[in-house]
């Protein structure tokens, strides 16, 4: 069962969203002030979270900000639940990466109606992107991202880790990666393929240890 974390607080409207989530077949857990929504969220991670911009101890939008500032939390699903007249906190909100925004008052069939939305969208994007050690592969794009930040990669060097990291833990030989993508039956020196891997290690610097070199055989990403 998908988990919703609901960080408001105000009494009536948090109860109010909580009714509405468990009747519509998700689990919530319910937070008044940040301190409490960010111990948990070290513990575990919700499918999605509605995020109260005006709180107590701690501002929607800088709880926004960390929350896409960390490679661990960077692409979790975000709602801000705003006042009417945040005109520029929705502004701020979308732009540090919100999923979608909520004006109060709100009717309780559009907000279960956002909610699923944006978690379908969520279910798109984590078929297309996908993380291994912290190297985020977004096919679609095809950028690469490792802990957040964008490592250029040639087309050749792209398409190589992405069969590296599609058949992770399996040991690769040369003439499959050669034949894959180059689209050749390669004879003879093997140079070509190991030049690349040397170019894609470089480049994704300490993350280059999870390509492991398999003697007379090929590469393997562990």
């Amino acid at each position: 069962m998908q988990t919703i974390y609901c960080v408001e607080d105000d009494d009536g409207i948090r109860e109010l969203i909580s009714y509405a989530v468990k009747t519509s077949g998700f689990e919530v857990k319910e937070f008044s002030n940040a301190a409490e929504f960010e111990k948990e969220l070290g513990v575990k991670q919700p499918s999605l979270v509605l995020l109260d911009i005006m709180l107590p101890d701690k501002d929607g939008i800088e709880i926004l900000s960390d929350l896409r500032n960390s490679s661990a939390t960077k692409y979790l699903p975000v709602i801000l639940l705003t006042a009417k007249n945040g005109e520029m906190d929705k502004v701020k909100g979308l732009n540090l990466g919100a999923d979608d925004y909520i004006t109060k008052p709100f009717s309780v069939l559009e907000l279960i109606s956002r909610i699923k939305a944006v978690l379908r969208r969520s279910e798109r994007e984590e078929i297309r992107a996908q993380d291994y050690h912290g190297i985020v592969i977004d096919l679609l794009s095809r950028k690469v991202t490792i802990d957040g930040e964008e490592v250029q990669l040639t087309y050749k060097e792209f398409e190589l880790l992405n069969c590296l990291t599609e058949k992770q833990g399996q040991v690769i030989n040369r003439e499959f990666l050669l034949r894959k993508i180059w689209g050749f039956d390669f004879e003879g020196e093997t140079r070509t393929l190991d030049v690349h891997i040397g170019s894609l290690r470089h480049k994704l610097g300490d993350k280059s240890k999870y390509i492991e070199t398999v003697r007379n055989v090929g590469y393997k990403f562990v």
